[in-house]
């Protein structure tokens, strides 16, 4: 994680008034996550809410398979960035168009949870990316996103 969490997020940066559920900045009824650019790939700490319980007192599936998609967003970014694919600020350049997850063992609702997502491919066209969720130092979830190119028409 960046020493400073008070620096913008890359959410805060490449798209500010984005209302997305997961990772919005700009909906203050989501769940605001917020990445950073690390060594390899992107970071980012979730700390459920109370109202994300599955029922068994775990983190919530639909809400690991949000902040998987969301994070798995911010590499994306960056590497359409790199490749010049990034032109329109405030408009992503991709979009999701398979998110392949992996529950591998529960997630508990009661203590932050660790995202990590780094590029496996890219091209003009798509970007492949992997993204795990751990907690306690075990993985809990883990995830392939493709994003495909989006030019609006």
């Amino acid at each position: 994680m960046p020493t400073d969490l008070n620096e913008p997020s890359i959410q805060e940066r490449f798209l500010p008034e984005m209302n997305c559920f997961g990772c919005g900045p700009a909906n203050p009824k989501g769940l605001r996550l917020r990445s950073f650019a690390a060594e390899v790939g992107t970071v980012a700490t979730f700390s459920p809410w109370p109202e994300h319980d599955n029922g068994l007192g775990y983190l919530n599936g639909g809400i690991i398979c949000t902040v998987m998609d969301c994070h798995s967003a911010t590499p994306m970014i960056l590497e359409a960035e790199r490749l010049g694919l990034a032109e329109h600020a405030g408009l992503l350049p991709f979009v999701t168009a398979g998110l392949d997850v992996r529950y591998l063992r529960p997630t508990p609702l009661d203590r932050p949870s660790q995202l990590r997502a780094e590029v496996v491919d890219a091209t003009d066209s798509a970007i492949t990316i992997t993204v795990e969720l751990a907690c306690d130092g075990k993985t809990r979830a883990a995830a392939t996103a493709l994003w495909k190119r989006w030019r609006p028409r």
